[in-house]
C-alpha cells in the first residue's frame, strides 16, 4: 500500500479550539484535539486559573517555580490567556474570539456560561459555524443538571460502582478516572463529527456531553444484561459474568491473569494443570457452564497454580496461546518493551525548565506523527498572541486580553 502524504501539524491542524476547562473532562476532551493538530486555546481565571495547576506532583528546577505534572500530562499542545469573567471587558472580548473559533469545549456547571452570556445560543448567530460542547456531570436539563459533580459521584450514581470490587466488600470505585474521561473522549468523538457536519453544511451544532451519559455508553454490556435478564450485575472482583477462566489467580509468588475466553482456549488451561478431565466434567464443558460454576473453577485451579510462580505460569500459557498478563504498576507496564516499541512514553519539558515524561496520543494513524509542539502552557502565557493570530491585530497593537498575571 502507498505512502500516503504526511499531515502538516495533524488531521485537525487550522481548527481553533477554545477551551473553558477545568480540572479533569474538558481539558482531556481538549487535549484529544490538540494532539491531533488543532489549536486549543485555555481559557484561565488570572487567580490561579485551572484548578489542576495545583496538583502534584509539583516539579521544579533549581529551587524555582513548581508545576504540576498532573496538569501537564492533559494540557500539553495548547496556549492558555488568562481572563477575568466577570469582568464585561473581558466576556466582551472572549465573545469576539469565539467569534474566530471553530469549537468550544466548557465543563462548567449548567448555566454558568448561558449567565455569563457565553452559551451557544447567544453565539451561534455571530459564529454559525461553532461547535459548542457542554460536559457536565448529568448534563443540561432533567432534575440533576444543576447538581454538583465529580468523578467518584458519577461513578457512583451511573451503576458502575454496583459490579467493581469484590462482593460483600464495601464499594470501590475504578482507579483511573473514567468518569471524567470517558466523558471527554465522548465529547472529543462528537466535536470532530460535528466539525465534519459544520464544513459540509456551514452550520455547527450544540453538543450536551455529560458524565452520566459517558459512563452509561461504555457499559453496554452491563445494561443489556439487565434490558434481557430484569436483573443486576454483580460485584465479580476480577472475574467475568460469561467467561471463565478468565480472572486472576494466585501462583506461588504472586498473582497473574488468564482469559481463557472460549472452547478451545480452556483445554489448553486444563492440560497446562494437568487436569485434562476437566474439559469433560458436566460443570465445565460449555461457556456457559464455566461461568455458571467459576467459583468451584477457580478454586480448582488455584490448588494448581500454587505450585509454580506467576512467571512460570505465564510463560506456559503463552506456549499455549492463552492469554495471559502479569498485573502490572505503573512502574512496570511504562518501562515494558512493549510500551517502548508502540513508542507511548515520550520526553516533555515544562515552562520551568523541567525535563519530564509523557505517555503519547495512542492511536496510530498513517501520514500522522505524534509530537508535542507545545510545552503545557504557563497560565495566562499567550494573551497577546492568541488575540494578534485570531483577532488579526497588527503588530505593536496593545494586547487586547490581560497580560499573564494581570486581573482584568
Amino acid at each position: 500500500m502507498a505512502n500516503p502524504p504526511k499531515s502538516e501539524g495533524g488531521p485537525l491542524a487550522g481548527v481553533r479550539v477554545l477551551e473553558f476547562g477545568q480540572i479533569a473532562a474538558g481539558p482531556f476532551a481538549g487535549s484529544l484535539l490538540a494532539d491531533l493538530g488543532a489549536d486549543v486555546v485555555k481559557v484561565e481565571n488570572p487567580a490561579g486559573g485551572d484548578g489542576m495547576r495545583g496538583w502534584p506532583p509539583l516539579s521544579a528546577k533549581d529551587g524555582g517555580q513548581a508545576f504540576s505534572e498532573n496538569f501537564a500530562s492533559i494540557n500539553r499542545n495548547k496556549r492558555s490567556i488568562s481572563v477575568d469573567l466577570k469582568d464585561p471587558a473581558g466576556v466582551a472580548r472572549l465573545k469576539d474570539l469565539i467569534g474566530a473559533a471553530d469549537v468550544v469545549i466548557e465543563n462548567f456547571r449548567a448555566g454558568v456560561l448561558v449567565r455569563l452570556g457565553l452559551g451557544y445560543d447567544a453565539l451561534c448567530g455571530r459564529n454559525p459555524r461553532l461547535v459548542y460542547c457542554s460536559i457536565s456531570g448529568y448534563g443540561q436539563n432533567g432534575p440533576y443538571a444543576k447538581k454538583g459533580a465529580f468523578d467518584v459521584t458519577v461513578q457512583a450514581m451511573s451503576g458502575l460502582m454496583s459490579v467493581t470490587g469484590e462482593d460483600g466488600r464495601p464499594p470501590v470505585k475504578c482507579g483511573v478516572p473514567i468518569g471524567d474521561f470517558c466523558a471527554g473522549l465522548y465529547a472529543a468523538y462528537t466535536v470532530t463529527a460535528a466539525l465534519m457536519q459544520a464544513r459540509e453544511t456551514g452550520h455547527g451544532a450544540y453538543i450536551d456531553c455529560s458524565m452520566l451519559g459517558s459512563l452509561l455508553g461504555v457499559a453496554a454490556l452491563q445494561t443489556s444484561e439487565y434490558f434481557g435478564t430484569g436483573r443486576d450485575g454483580r460485584r465479580l472482583a476480577s472475574a467475568h459474568p460469561r467467561n471463565a477462566p478468565y480472572q486472576a489467580y494466585r501462583a506461588s509468588d504472586d498473582y497473574f491473569v488468564i482469559a481463557a475466553g472460549n472452547d478451545g482456549l480452556w483445554h489448553q488451561v486444563a492440560e497446562a494443570v494437568d487436569l485434562p478431565e476437566l474439559v469433560d466434567d458436566p460443570r465445565f464443558v460449555t461457556q456457559p457452564d464455566r461461568a455458571k460454576n467459576q467459583e468451584a473453577l477457580a478454586e480448582i485451579l488455584e490448588q494448581r497454580f500454587v505450585a509454580r510462580t506467576a512467571r512460570e505460569w505465564l510463560e506456559e500459557m503463552d506456549r499455549r496461546g492463552v492469554p495471559c498478563a502479569p498485573i502490572n504498576s505503573y512502574t512496570d507496564i511504562l518501562t515494558d518493551p512493549q510500551v517502548e516499541a508502540m513508542g507511548l512514553v515520550q520526553p516533555m519539558r515544562l515552562p520551568n525548565g523541567v525535563e519530564t515524561r509523557t505517555t503519547a496520543f495512542p492511536v496510530k494513524m498513517s501520514g500522522v506523527t505524534f509530537e508535542i509542539r507545545r510545552e503545557p502552557p504557563g497560565l495566562g502565557a499567550h494573551n497577546a498572541e492568541v488575540a494578534d493570530e485570531w483577532l488579526g491585530k497588527p503588530s505593536g497593537t496593545p494586547p487586547t486580553l490581560n497580560r499573564p498575571g494581570e486581573v482584568a
